[in-house]
């Protein structure tokens, strides 16, 4: 999506219209759907080169039409449906991945019951911040330096907490809607590199051939200038950002490791991209009023744990959360009162302007909904380099033979399960009572050693057999219920 600007209303119709289309394409779940992919790739890719002759972007991105980085107009806050567009022009296979995980995802959440409501777990997200900059005397901070301070980097995983966390007495706790919620998901600076060498989280890279990266052309460059194993951590490369209508962008996950036509290169960009104009609260270069509050980087993660603009991109879309109204637009103004939408005949209904998702200026934001909570909690079990990226933050330590040690045993609620291994495996679960009978069933991809959950609440008391299975071994294990 692009901001109007004075060439007039017909390149804005333009980029709408192909924002639209592209994010519903992304997003669609409807596997009869599939039968049409290539028309509608037919459609991207006509309506993309179109823009392309009669816009002037071409093959060097998007014109910016704000005079400065912090310009204090309102811009579009991401990137994400023109990027998305690009990976499956390049990917054939990744609108599909995509249709995958929303399928897994819709079924996870309607058959699951520890998928809704509240969740026990809390799940801790290793960030890594890579600061790319162009000062050649490695100077940290001042007016205008993408070299931003450790003060500044702080101050954002600090709005991510309070943000996802619904800390009381913050502006990310403040919200009185019923339907905000704690996500149960954190953030933390990782503490050890990819080679176990202890870190704070923070790598500054010095890159002499560019001042800026243009967002649509230079995500690889950017992760062919540093990088960490994406299964492992959450990239958040912060630079400077060439496009000024646009303040960063966050991949989305899928249902594949590896795509055709991408291959492993695709998990090389998989992470968070943020203008440091935008990086952080009210400190260091940081001076917009609208976009003050590390509420980008907020916005940017969420896609990266799977969440959609609220209006899908198009008109009166759907995002795929039962708890966000539906809205024809989504907030692309500099104030934060009320919007309405009548995307149904006769019914009039207030936008969720304070949803992280809107486009809504930073002070606007304080909501995450139930829905969006558990859209995020099952994207963190069913995509897979998500998955690994929270197991290998929570992994047991490996065994060189199949080890399962359930607790506690005898139990009246609940047991948890010690399931550990040599490497990364995959292994199935049966739970079996006293005369046999194969009462419950799960399987798991591959993972390194990790906890699983028995629930047993209701089951009859009694005597039963556990059993986990590898590929090569068995182990089973007597479990006693009260």
């Amino acid at each position: 999506m692009k901001k109007q600007d004075n060439r007039g209303g017909v390149f804005s119709l333009l980029s709408t219209v192909f924002c639209g289309v592209a994010n519903r394409a992304t997003l669609e779940l409807d596997n009869q759907q599939k039968t049409e992919d290539s028309k509608l790739k037919a459609v991207l890719t006509g309506l993309f080169l179109w823009m392309s002759l009669t816009s002037g972007f071409g093959q060097t991105g998007v014109p910016s039409v704000g005079t400065s980085a912090d310009d204090d107009s309102h811009k579009q806050r991401c990137a994400n449906p023109i990027i998305e567009a690009q990976l499956q022009r390049q990917s054939p296979g990744r609108l599909q991945q995509i249709n995958s995980l929303n399928d897994q995802v819709r079924t996870y959440t309607l058959f699951n019951p520890q998928a809704r409501g509240a969740a026990a777990t809390v799940y801790r997200i290793p960030v890594v911040v890579h600061v790319v900059h162009n000062q050649p005397t490695g100077t940290v901070g001042g007016a205008n330096n993408p070299n931003i301070t450790e003060a500044q980097i702080l101050s954002q995983i600090q709005v991510l907490n309070e943000d996802y966390r619904k800390i009381a007495g913050t502006p990310g706790g403040s919200s009185t809607n019923p339907i905000a919620v704690d996500t149960n998901i954190e953030f933390y600076l990782a503490t050890q590199d990819p080679n176990g060498q202890t870190t704070n989280g923070i790598t500054r890279t010095y890159y002499a051939a560019k001042s800026s990266f243009d967002l649509f052309n230079d995500l690889f460059l950017l992760s062919s200038i540093v990088y960490w194993p994406s299964d492992r951590y959450l990239n958040i490369w912060v630079a400077a950002i060439s496009n000024k209508n646009y303040l960063g962008y966050g991949q989305f996950p899928t249902a594949a490791d590896t795509l055709k036509g991408l291959g492993d290169t695709d998990a090389r960009i998989d992470g968070v991209v943020i203008d440091h104009h935008y990086f952080g609260r009210k400190t260091g270069t940081v001076t917009s009023s609208l976009y003050c509050c590390g509420r980008t980087t907020t916005h940017e993660v969420g896609h990266w744990l799977g969440l959609i603009h609220p209006n899908g991109d198009t008109y009166c879309g759907d995002d795929y959360v039962a708890d966000t109204p539906p809205i024809q637009s989504l907030n692309e103004t500099d104030r934060c009162t009320d919007i309405f939408s009548t995307c149904k005949p006769g019914v009039t209904t207030r936008n969720l302007i304070e949803d992280y998702m809107d486009y809504t200026p930073d002070a606007c934001m304080n909501v995450f909904t139930g829905g969006q909570r558990d859209r995020m909690a099952a994207v963190l079990q069913l995509s897979p380099r998500r998955l690994q990226l929270i197991q290998a933050n929570s992994a047991l330590p490996e065994t060189e033979k199949l080890t399962v040690l359930v607790y506690p045993n005898p139990s009246e609620t609940q047991s948890t399960v010690n399931v550990q291994f040599k490497g990364s495996q995959a292994f199935s679960t049966e739970l079996i009572d006293a005369s046999g009978r194969l009462i419950q069933s799960d399987a798991y991809p591959t993972t390194l050693s990790r906890q699983i959950t028995l629930p047993v609440t209701n089951l009859q008391a009694g005597v039963y057999i556990f059993r986990v299975k590898t590929q090569n071994e068995t182990v089973s294990q007597r479990v006693l219920i009260r």
